[in-house]
């Protein structure tokens, strides 16, 4: 067990500690928050360049099959 004479202050220090630990969960958990949602975006966003690409495939392979000869 630690004597708290031995180390002044201790608890203030541990408390300073527990406090910037707090402070960086909440930070993180923000962070995880913003990175889910950017996830979320992008996936849609692949969503419409595929869409998109596959589109634009399909006209011109219909376009190249029924041209006028």
């Amino acid at each position: 067990m630690v004597n708290e004479s031995e180390y002044p202050g201790l608890e203030e220090r541990m408390a300073k500690i527990e406090g910037i630990l707090e402070q960086m969960n909440a930070r993180l958990n923000h962070l995880e928050g913003e990175v889910r949602g950017l996830r979320a975006e992008l996936h849609t966003d692949v969503r419409w360049i595929i869409g998109f690409v596959v589109g634009t495939w399909i006209t011109l392979m219909l376009t190249l099959l029924f041209r006028p000869r």
